[in-house]
């Protein structure tokens, strides 16, 4: 009996525990399940994935009209990158083919433009009242402007060269008529060449003395150093007045046939304060047309990928401004160490000897007072993404940065007067002055000569600021990691460029230059990429611009790459420009190839 029983006891334990196994089971899986939930939501905490329906649609997404937009971009990059930039250079060296680039230029600029009216008009409004269109206009009528002034000054002969003389400077200049009498004295100066008199029926008579302020420019040379850059002792071939002047030109040495042309007719009617004025227009967009380009290509990312709307203008504009401002900086830090300005002493050699020797400022007073300009002007903006509202600790470190930039500016351009640099020596004048100069032998008297550093300028309180900038952005709190890692991408680029140009200063003090010829030093091109390629990302560390990229699955490691490949490709190109420039000028020369080098010359 008692065995029955613990027989049945075993049994009714056995079905128990087999009942309660499932359950045992069910919940060790469900205690699984929590803790796979729980590290997904833990996850998901680490890596928050964007919403796909709180990103506003975009053209860059947009499936309609594709190939359009594609195509209107590709003929915008070369009209704007690759064929404006030649027809720029070939316009500042006078060049025979610049009216044949710049309708180039024009041509596939309005193809660009219907393809663009085309995709409007087939397409919804994704960014209404956008910047983009009105400034292509602009720019387009700008460039058109110029066009039509070329095309009637050339074909009157008023912006062109006569085959039987040839005037040159460091860059060619616009030729405008003159009266008799300068005629006469180029006569008188140049011998027996100009022979036949020219009888000029505008002519008054009055202001056409040599050397008087009437038949000057003020326009100021920024072209390419890669002219000859000493006086050229040949009259006949060569006429300077001054280091500004703009050459004239007759209007009776004008070929027949262009006289008889409906153009040069209406050129005719034109006065000579009219030319001058239209000239000065001409040359004025020769030398900002690029940099209106580029802010058109600007406001057509922007566009494209609708950023900025509503607040986000606020630091669209601070990032962009900025970013371009350094990018330009790079591409000036660049055409120096090719030789841009080289008449001015910037391409880091020593300034020419000129007849007119007047005060120009050096490269480092012209980067100090950029600086101290920029500084005092955005100090009063930082505010404005919070207006009316206290100063947060953000708003604060931008101001400060803006007060460095302050005082570092007047700090540099202080340093660069003479005046202030002649008065800290009074302490050694002085003493120098107390003992008579036959106290000193031979060999000692070279002490009272000033040490050779002084010839060239040393000044590298730019390229601290710049540093300090760059340190302090790679530190910057930001509200995510990929925003983060840009801004540390190009405070690196600017801390490394800052570095550059510090070792570039160590070379000049140790060995300063000695040659009219741009010295080149190769840290300055090592300068130049940094300050290009960190400006660029500077750009796009906007926060709408990282939204952008954190929507579309783009990391930053991505974009740094993008952009040194971009940085390296654009370098090329203008290196490229600047000796496409220098060949023109040659082109255009009657001087032999010979008279090109200095060592002939001297």
């Amino acid at each position: 009996m008692r065995s029955t029983a613990q027989s049945m006891l075993k049994l009714l334990a056995l079905v128990a525990v087999a009942g309660a196994l499932p359950a045992v089971l069910a919940h060790g899986h469900d205690d699984e399940g929590a803790m796979d939930m729980d590290m997904d939501m833990d996850m998901s905490k680490e890596e928050p994935q964007p919403d796909p329906d709180s990103y506003p649609p975009t053209y860059f997404a947009h499936p309609e009209h594709v190939v359009e937009i594609y195509a209107h971009i590709a003929l915008m990059v070369i009209s704007w990158v690759i064929m404006l930039p030649i027809a720029v250079m070939f316009s500042i060296a006078r060049s025979r083919y610049t009216l044949a680039i710049q309708f180039l230029f024009l041509c596939t600029n309005a193809l660009g433009l219907l393809l663009g009216i085309t995709y409007n008009a087939n397409t919804p409004d994704l960014y209404p009242n956008n910047a983009h269109h009105k400034l292509g206009w602009l720019v387009t009528w700008v460039v058109s402007a110029q066009v039509v002034i070329s095309l009637v000054g050339r074909v009157s002969g008023v912006l062109s060269k006569n085959n039987a003389q040839e005037f040159s400077k460091e860059e060619e200049q616009a030729f405008i008529p003159v009266s008799t009498e300068a005629m006469a004295e180029h006569q008188r100066m140049n011998g027996p060449y100009f022979s036949h008199p020219y009888r000029h029926s505008n002519d008054s008579g009055q202001g056409t003395e040599p050397n008087t302020e009437s038949l000057r420019s003020n326009s100021v040379s920024t072209s390419v150093g890669q002219e000859s850059p000493i006086e050229m002792s040949d009259r006949r071939v060569h006429y300077e007045d001054d280091l500004e002047d703009i050459h004239f030109k007759p209007a009776e040495m004008l070929p027949s046939k262009s006289t008889n042309s409906f153009i040069a007719k209406v050129a005719g009617k034109i006065s000579a304060r009219a030319w001058k004025i239209l000239t000065f227009t001409y040359n004025f967009i020769d030398r900002t047309i690029l940099i209106l380009g580029y802010i058109a290509l600007c406001t057509g990312i922007i566009t494209f990928g609708r950023f900025f709307e509503g607040h986000g203008i606020f630091s669209g504009l601070a990032h962009w401004i900025k970013g371009g401002i350094f990018f330009w900086y790079g591409i000036l830090t660049l055409g120096r160490w090719s030789g841009s300005f080289g008449e001015l002493g910037w391409a880091w050699n020593v300034r020419p000897k000129q007849s007119s020797q007047k005060w120009r400022p050096t490269a480092e007073f012209v980067e100090g007072a950029l600086i101290f300009t920029y500084g005092s002007t955005n100090i009063f903006l930082e505010h404005l993404g919070n207006a009316g509202k206290e100063f947060s600790p953000q708003d604060l470190e931008h101001v400060s940065i803006t007060v460095l930039f302050i005082g570092g500016g007047l700090l540099a351009m202080l340093i660069e007067s003479t005046r202030i640099r002649e008065l800290l020596n009074t302490t050694v004048y002085e003493a120098a002055l107390t003992h008579p100069s036959h106290a000193y032998n031979d060999e000692e008297r070279q002490a009272l000569e000033p040490p050779k550093q002084y010839e060239f300028s040393v000044n590298p309180i730019p390229a601290l600021v710049i540093l300090l900038l760059g340190i302090m952005m790679s530190s910057h709190t930001q509200q995510s990691m990929v925003s983060s890692m840009v801004h540390k991408q190009w405070g690196n680029l600017l801390t490394g460029a800052s570095f550059a140009r510090g070792f570039t200063y160590v070379l000049v003090y140790l060995k300063p230059p000695r040659s009219i010829l741009p010295s080149r030093p190769p840290t300055e091109l090592l300068t130049a990429f940094g300050l290009i390629a960190g400006g660029t990302i500077f750009m796009a560390s906007a926060g709408d611009t990282v939204d952008g990229m954190i929507h579309y699955g783009l990391d930053a490691m991505f974009f740094y790459t993008v952009t040194m490949g971009f940085v390296g490709l654009l370098m090329a190109w203008v290196v490229l420009l600047l000796a496409l420039k220098g060949w023109a000028v040659r082109r255009e020369s009657s001087r032999p190839a010979k008279s090109w080098d200095l060592t002939t010359r001297v």
